[in-house]
C-alpha cells in the first residue's frame, strides 16, 4: 500500500513542536485592523497550540 499524502493546505497552516504539540495561527488577523486594539493584534499574532480535540485530524493531515 502506497504512502499517505500529506494534505498542501494542513502543510501551510501547521508546525508540529519538539514535544509533539501543534501549532497554529489565531484567525482575524489578515484586515480590517484599523478597528482593532493594538492589544488584541499583539495577542492574535502569537500562535496557539491545536486543542486535544482536533489533534488526531490535523495529525492525520500532516
Amino acid at each position: 500500500m502506497p504512502k499517505m499524502k500529506t494534505n498542501s493546505g494542513a502543510r501551510k497552516r501547521f508546525k508540529k513542536t519538539a514535544s509533539g504539540k501543534i501549532k497554529r495561527k489565531h484567525a482575524f488577523k489578515n484586515h480590517i485592523l484599523t478597528k482593532k486594539s493594538k492589544k488584541r493584534k499583539l495577542k492574535l499574532s502569537h500562535f496557539a497550540v491545536v486543542n486535544d480535540s482536533d489533534m488526531d485530524r490535523i495529525e492525520r493531515l500532516i
